[in-house]
């Protein structure tokens, strides 16, 4: 079974980097994209970036210019370096990996908690 293994999250202050990356524990073909999506408490998992097989990147506006999604999709793993951190990208972040046959896997997910 194909488990997505997420490492980097933590605690920083406002304005601090944090990387995160997710890995899959067993070689996957036939990716179509990996990404990063975030759940703060109360709200809705919201997606924060993604990258598709072939390097396409697509960004949440509230990220755009702070954030830069990269991967090895052939690799199965993909980073997130998050820079300029603010107390409202507090969140659980989750790593997902979508296949062109539309099945998709979600990691366990990884606590970011930005202190102000």
């Amino acid at each position: 079974q194909v488990q997505l293994v997420e490492s980097g999250g933590g605690l920083v202050q406002a304005g601090g980097s944090l990387r995160l990356s997710c890995a899959a524990s067993t070689r996957i073909i036939g990716i179509y994209a990996m990404g990063w999506y975030r759940q703060a408490p109360g709200e809705q998992r919201e997606l924060v970036a993604s990258i598709t097989s072939g390097g396409r990147t697509n960004y949440a506006d509230s990220v755009k210019g702070r954030f830069t999604i990269s991967g090895e999709i052939n690799e199965n793993t993909v980073h997130l370096q998050m820079n300029s951190l603010k107390p409202e990208d507090t969140a659980v972040y989750y790593c997902k990996l979508t296949l062109w046959s539309a099945n998709l896997y979600w990691g366990q997910g990884t606590q970011v908690t930005v202190s102000s």
